[in-house]
């Protein structure tokens, strides 16, 4: 006896999402997790730089510098202590400590909005 069309059996609803819009949500969560982790890195080298006290007349220098200043979310100047070793600690490492959590929450908006559903379930079960 075959239980392959048995009314009673639990059916499975295939809930099929198309496969460009999942592929274009992906692409885009990549996007914004690879620019996030990379602003982030910015600041992370620059904070080596200067607690390794490099030369600030160097043109890598300058550069992470100059990218860090942009990449900073305005927060070069919250926590004004004597030192500039703590003062790019608390400043830098605050923004990319933001920008990590940016790119997560950007990321999840994202996957909420682009593949709607409960908590993006593949597949749902139905009992008939």
């Amino acid at each position: 006896m075959s239980y392959l069309n048995d009314p009673r059996e639990p059916q499975e609803e295939i809930v099929e999402r198309t496969p460009a819009r999942i592929r274009a949500v992906r692409i885009i969560n990549a996007l914004v997790h690879a620019v996030c982790w990379i602003f982030a890195l910015v600041l992370i080298l620059h904070i080596l730089l200067v607690f390794g006290e490099a030369n600030p007349g160097n043109g890598f220098a300058q550069l992470i510098d100059q990218w860090s200043r942009g990449v900073s979310l305005g927060l070069r100047n919250l926590f004004t202590p004597d030192g500039p070793k703590l003062r790019t600690l608390l400043n830098d490492g605050l923004a990319a400590l933001l920008w990590l959590i940016i790119g997560g929450v950007v990321t999840d908006l994202v996957s909420r909005i682009g593949l709607p559903g409960p908590r993006r379930v593949w597949y749902r079960r139905t009992l008939s």
